[in-house]
């Protein structure tokens, strides 16, 4: 029975943010959407099982879950006599459940395959805060819950779940449409939309808490999003294509990026074979597109430094001085203290340990990264790389007091114990 549960929790992951974005597009209410979803899954964990207790699926459960859900919607609207004005705009000429064909539904799967943009843009929209977006993206798009986006971002899980009601219930009240923008209105739009994609993407290649360092269906579905916002525009945009790319090249890294035991392996030590050539000939070909549209933003600079990492056959063999050139261009475009220290980490890999020592110990003198694992691991590194195991023992105990993803705590474990040796 084991084998089948993890199956069905495979396939709800699978198929569910899709069959709800549809689904809310169908209905036009999210909890609307998430009920009737819920109920067609309780169904499909009974239908989907032969008398051996084996998983039999549906030619396309996709389209299954959205059928059925959505006549699960109309039946729970049908019985709510004051939404029968939104019933007849619903459900007008659809036939009952029990008419439903596997045809029907394929249909209705194929007609609304692009609702995970309409929705993404619902999500995005600038009534919203964007802490709130990022917050419904996850939840709605992306089919995280409310529990899963609480340890990502070190909330409570209450305090999210009213930022997400919130947000639904301004959503409603507001009257935004589930729909993509009209052509002219989409470049006030795009930014906030680039921006969200991003963050659901870096939560998957880069966890942020629990047991794994990389969560591959979030990566996956913010790499579906990027391609979609790349085919909506109807010219090319420096930062759209800078986005994909740089997920795309990110992406094509991941398998070589942790071993066996799910450990993280840094990049001088990954094992470049295991690398995908064909993302990184795509994300490069992209990185080109976007500063051929002479619209360089973050998101093309951070692909450009990938794509340099990319073309090095060998760690050894990497242009530092290349990547140091173009974060300095990234630092002007955003002024983020995390570029900075990245910047710092490759400075040092040009101009040696000490010089970027002294650039991380004046990151960490500010308030903006006292508290980021990251720079006090970055710090470690340097130290021990200058012979200076003591101080190195103390930033790595720093650092692994504020991780809370347990690869990196057994990653820094790791040096400590080396040290200590």
């Amino acid at each position: 029975m084991g084998d089948v549960d993890g199956g069905f929790e495979a396939l709800y992951r699978e198929h569910a943010p899709a069959a709800r974005a549809t689904l809310i597009r169908l209905l036009g209410d999210f909890e609307l959407a998430e009920d009737a979803l819920h109920e067609a899954w309780i169904v499909a964990m009974q239908s989907w099982v032969d008398d051996g207790g084996a998983l039999q699926l549906p030619a396309n459960p996709r389209a299954w879950l959205i059928s059925t859900a959505r006549f699960k919607g109309i039946d729970r609207l049908r019985r709510r006599v004051r939404y029968r004005e939104k019933l007849a705009l619903v459900a007008a000429g659809e036939p009952s459940a029990s008419e439903a064909t596997p045809e029907q539904a394929l249909v209705d799967a194929t007609v609304f395959e692009d609702d995970r943009l309409r929705l993404i843009f619902t999500c995005c929209h600038p009534a919203l805060s964007r802490e709130a977006q990022v917050a419904l993206t996850l939840r709605e798009v992306c089919g995280l819950s409310t529990e899963e986006i609480a340890r990502a971002f070190l909330l409570r899980a209450p305090t999210l779940a009213q930022r997400i009601v919130r947000a639904k219930r301004k959503i409603q009240s507001a009257k935004i449409p589930y729909a993509i923008p009209e052509a002219a209105d989409i470049p006030m739009r795009l930014e906030a939309v680039l921006s969200v994609i991003y963050l659901v993407f870096n939560e998957g290649y880069a966890a942020s808490s629990g047991d794994a360092l990389i969560r591959r269906e979030l990566c996956l579905e913010a790499i579906g999003l990027g391609r979609l916002v790349v085919d909506l525009l109807e010219e090319p945009d420096g930062e759209a294509l800078g986005l994909l790319a740089l997920m795309l090249l990110s992406e094509a890294r991941r398998a070589a990026r942790t071993d066996g035991a799910g450990d993280l392996v840094l990049l001088e030590d990954q094992d470049r074979a295991l690398w995908d050539e064909v993302l990184i000939a795509e994300g490069r070909a992209l990185v080109a597109r976007a500063f051929a549209t002479g619209e360089v933003g973050v998101y093309a600079l951070q692909a450009a430094i990938a794509a340099v990492h990319a073309r090095a056959e060998r760690f050894e063999a990497t242009d530092w001085a290349e990547i140091v050139a173009l974060y300095d261009l990234l630092f002007e475009a955003s002024d983020s203290p995390v570029v900075a220290l990245n910047r710092a980490v490759a400075l040092a890999m040009r101009d040696g340990p000490a010089a970027g020592l002294e650039l991380v110990e004046a990151l960490l003198r500010e308030d903006a990264l006292k508290n980021y694992h990251l720079a006090h691991a970055a710090r470690a590194d340097l130290y021990r790389r200058l012979g200076r195991s003591e101080d190195a023992r103390a930033a790595y105990r720093r650092a692994l007091e504020l991780t809370e993803l347990e690869p990196e705590r057994r990653f820094l474990s790791r040096r400590l114990q080396e040290l200590d040796g």
